[in-house]
């Protein structure tokens, strides 16, 4: 496969697979810490119940968006025809971006926030590009 297409593939396929990771375990967490009389989907009413909810509800969020850019950037780097890391770190900064909107969209206690912006996201991109690199 030429290597340009094969990069290509490992930023989309870095992209979907973190993103399929991130999705299962938000749903998990759902349906372990159920939001009563709240439609999941809504982000309206997510927004207006965020500073109700206890450091609990924020488990499955940090973990879905840790493990999501760790599987991703792994993806990314295994694929990646050259430059491993780089693409590992493309995958961070695009889920640091999703991130910092969901944030914005959806504020959250400021521990929260400052945990998922400074750990979930560039630190687990390296860590995914650094596996697959030793490996």
């Amino acid at each position: 496969m030429h290597p340009i297409l094969r990069n290509v593939l490992a930023v989309v396929g870095g992209w979907l697979g973190g993103s399929i990771v991130n999705m299962g375990l938000i749903q998990v967490g759902y349906s372990i810490f159920p939001l009563e009389g709240i439609d999941p989907n809504d982000m309206k009413a997510l927004a207006e119940v965020m500073p109700t909810l206890g450091p609990e509800s924020f488990v499955f969020p940090f973990l879905a968006h840790a493990l999501g850019t760790l599987v991703g950037a792994s993806l990314a780097a295994v694929i990646a025809a050259s430059h491993k890391m780089k693409f590992a770190y493309a995958i961070g900064g695009l889920f640091l971006l999703g991130g910092i909107m969901v944030n914005m969209m959806l504020p959250g206690p400021v521990w929260f926030t400052a945990l998922d912006i400074i750990v979930a996201y560039i630190p687990m991109a390296i860590l995914g590009g650094k596996l697959v690199i030793r490996n």
